[in-house]
């Protein structure tokens, strides 16, 4: 008995795994679409700091947002247009403008917090670059 209730354990434990493993392939094969879900290489901002990565990616395909979430309303379509702003800075997305509308701790994570999510430094943006990185260089 104790060893069919084993058997079948195993058996639920292993066919989750399978089931679980299957599920997130077919999610990563779905295609990527750019008008749909913006441009496929990361941006790469260098205000207010150096090296803060953005990938539409996680936000439109992976967080179900589309582009209206934030375009016009915190960010324009223009390339580079936030950082030639005066308000493109930390201090302001911790007051909720820009990144910080959703970046506050109950939407997404605060924008003071988890900051290697985003900020991945001078190393970091050399790195990306020396891989061949296809980043824009400003949004």
């Amino acid at each position: 008995m104790k060893k069919m209730l084993l058997v079948l354990v195993l058996g639920a434990g292993l066919l989750s795994g399978a089931l679980l493993f299957a599920a997130s392939n077919a999610q990563e094969k779905t295609a990527y679409d750019e008008d749909a879900y913006g441009p496929k290489a990361p941006i790469v901002w260098v205000k207010p700091v150096r090296s803060v990565i953005f990938e539409h990616k996680i936000h439109t395909m992976d967080a179900g947002l589309d582009c209206g979430s934030c375009h016009d309303s915190l960010f324009e379509m223009e390339n580079g247009a936030a950082e030639k702003k005066d308000d493109f800075t930390m201090a302001t997305l911790y007051k909720g403008g820009y990144c910080g509308s959703c970046h506050d701790g109950s939407a997404a994570f605060a924008s003071n917090t988890r900051c290697t999510s985003c900020h991945i430094g001078a190393r970091g943006h050399a790195r990306l670059n020396s891989q061949g990185g296809t980043a824009v260089k400003s949004h």
